[in-house]
């Protein structure tokens, strides 16, 4: 099996990523990260001109409900539960 990246290209991106990396996990990654990449190109030999392009695994439906106007709360229930309030809106401790 040629190599697709070499374990100087997993320690360039090691270090890009700001990861220690040591001399057997290099190895071990530079192996795990080109059998994933010759398993790609094992996908790649596939026919896929008939096949739709899909976003999910299976068909997914979104169940909506109409958006209705209706009336909002009253607002002294509103403001019946605040701990603060000025008869018009909530009082809250500033944030800066």
């Amino acid at each position: 099996m040629r190599e697709k990246i070499t374990q100087n290209e997993v320690r360039h991106v090691a270090r890009l990523a700001k990861l220690e990396l040591l001399d057997q996990e290099e190895k071990l990654m530079t192996e795990q990260i080109n059998d994933i990449l010759s398993y790609m190109d094992k996908l790649n030999e596939l026919d896929t001109a008939n096949v739709l392009p899909t976003t999910h695994a299976i068909q997914l439906i979104n169940i909506f409900r109409n958006d209705e106007v209706e009336p909002s709360l009253d607002r002294e229930e509103a403001l019946a539960n605040a701990p603060q309030s000025d008869g018009s809106s909530f009082i809250v401790p500033k944030v800066l």
